[in-house]
């Protein structure tokens, strides 16, 4: 057998395969409705070797792209082992993505082929015939979609088992540069097209690789996510760190805040990930007697409020973790008990940053020892940061200007140098002059008993005052008779515990909250809807 570099996939899952074969890596819990579905070493190395074999048959060549529209299944980990065999690229996009935004992402990235879940094929072939460069599409039946191979055949698209069950004896493969491209994980696109950032093979492992020593786990971890692995976060913490360490990880097929610590109790998980509106959402569960009944012993946060910080870890008898990082790079850590409640922490020691203002200069100390303004990142050795949007030479240079990374968010830093996350450039809440904490407002919302989720934003304010924006709560009751719901009796609420400025100009009711793939809510559809439907939209009655 070939040497494999061990910076790369194949490189990683043919060692553990000859060292540790037997070893359970991979569940993907089957919910209660479904078969869990497990990978040992030598099941993946097997199976990815399957994989490769048909898909070189159908052509698939070192630099090329392969999409998937996959909620979380074993068989994208046997994907990500057959395309770093044949030195082909993954373009890993959310299965509800639709119509013209689909269509951009899978053209943008001159992908080959796409595999996809049964429950994804029918906005896929509604717009197959505008990708030039799509040769084949590959369908995975699924308890959800219930596809039959006739089924597929009929429509054009090739049955999974026909081109995963190739016989890989006597096969040989080009393996991956560690260097070159192992993913395409794409942008959320909340505020333009989304862009592929390039994943290296190099940078995967790496990160995966230092990632136990980040986050403190010990040699009994067991890790989970309910995140997508079209996501930074689920691909590089839990499921990267799992393959490149041999640390058992249990994924969901879907995020499901409900299940979420029956999840961990069955399969015994000691560490999970939570992201932004994540957090909210599981607080606003109704409180249990076994909350705190649980084996997990640290989260890993990222965007924990700061108003319900010391709530949580206490109702669930949990360590947090905070960090803030994004998927082109720059990271920060607040270890549990280490930093202050609400910090994002400082820099890990590979990095070094900047504060600046909007004209890139660096922003002094006030009289408190604080600064606010954009946060930079570059290596601690002096290198430059670089970052590879495909196809997008311009704003990839945009991104590393300088030498530095430009996260595009707003810091505070304190007198002590830890760091404290304000708001994305652009979108934050300023009324009266006066910027709102939106996580305050979402803790007493969350904490009414009628309330199954909510979010927080800002619109231009009626008045038209430039920079100026109202306030609107999008909530989600947990009756779906949103007629039902008492607004009012929310809107005194928030007057009783909120100051008169964080009081919501407009109340939305959904069914549900727009979110990407990563559960970051999406301000853009929730406008569209506060637009669109009226009715759904109430103000205080004073």
């Amino acid at each position: 057998m070939p040497a494999y570099d061990p910076l790369t996939i194949a490189g990683v899952v043919s060692r553990w395969a000859a060292e540790k074969p037997d070893f359970r890596v991979l569940t993907v819990e089957g919910a209660g409705v479904r078969e869990d579905e497990t990978r040992k070493y030598a099941e993946l190395w097997d199976k990815g070797r399957s994989l490769a074999t048909g898909l070189r048959k159908l052509g698939l060549r070192p630099g090329d792209m392969v999409a998937t529209l996959l909620a979380n299944h074993a068989e994208f980990v046997d994907l990500m082992v057959a395309g770093s065999l044949l030195g082909a690229a993954l373009v890993p996009i959310d299965p509800r993505t639709k119509g013209e935004k689909l269509t951009y992402m899978l053209s943008a990235a001159n992908c080959k082929g796409v595999i996809a879940g049964d429950y994804a094929l029918q906005e896929l072939l509604g717009v197959r015939e505008k990708v030039p460069s799509l040769q084949w599409v590959i369908g995975i039946p699924t308890d959800e979609g219930r596809a039959t191979t006739a089924q597929l055949q009929a429509v054009g698209v090739r049955p999974y088992g026909e081109v995963a069950g190739c016989d890989f004896r006597g096969e040989e493969f080009p393996g991956s540069d560690p260097d070159g491209r192992m993913e395409l994980i794409y942008t959320s696109g909340t505020t333009g097209d989304p862009k592929g950032i390039v994943m290296t093979h190099r940078r995967y492992c790496e990160n995966a690789k230092i990632a136990p020593f980040l986050f403190g786990f010990r040699p009994d971890e067991r890790l989970y996510s309910g995140l997508s692995l079209t996501h930074a976060n689920a691909q590089v913490i839990t499921l990267g760190t799992s393959l490149v360490n041999a640390i058992p990880c249990v994924l969901s097929r879907r995020f499901s805040k409900s299940r979420l610590w029956d999840i961990t109790r069955r399969y015994g998980c000691t560490n999970f990930t939570l992201l932004g509106g994540m957090t909210t959402a599981i607080y606003a569960e109704p409180p249990k007697p076994d909350d705190a009944d649980n084996p997990v012993r640290s989260i890993i946060s990222a965007g924990m409020p700061a108003a319900i910080w010391n709530e949580f870890r206490k109702r669930f008898d949990v360590q947090l973790h905070e960090f803030y990082g994004a998927a082109e790079g720059g990271l920060t850590g607040n270890p549990p008990g280490v930093g202050p409640v609400g910090s994002i922490g400082k820099p890990i020691p590979t990095l070094i940053h900047r504060i600046v203002d909007d004209d890139g200069n660096d922003v002094p100390k006030d009289a408190n020892g604080e600064r606010v303004g954009e946060i930079l990142f570059r290596n601690a050795d002096g290198s430059p940061i670089k970052v590879e949007y495909y196809g997008n030479p311009e704003a990839s240079a945009e991104k590393c200007a300088g030498g530095w990374l430009h996260m595009g968010d707003v810091v505070r830093e304190d007198k002590d140098g830890w760091l404290f996350f304000l708001f994305r450039k652009g979108s934050g809440i300023r009324r009266n002059g006066e910027f709102i904490n939106a996580a305050f407002i979402e803790k007493v919302i969350a904490e009414d008993r009628a309330v199954d989720d909510v979010y927080v934003y800002g619109i231009p304010t009626a008045s038209g005052v430039p920079g100026e924006k109202d306030v609107v709560a999008a909530v989600v009751p947990k009756d779906p008779n949103l007629a039902a719901f008492d607004v009012q009796g929310l809107y005194r609420v928030c007057r009783e515990k909120l100051e008169p400025n964080a009081v919501p100009a407009f109340i939305q009711l959904l069914h549900q909250i727009p979110k990407t793939a990563s559960e970051k809510p999406q301000d853009r559809f929730l406008v569209e809807a506060l637009e669109s439907n009226p009715r759904h939209v109430h103000t205080e009655a004073r």
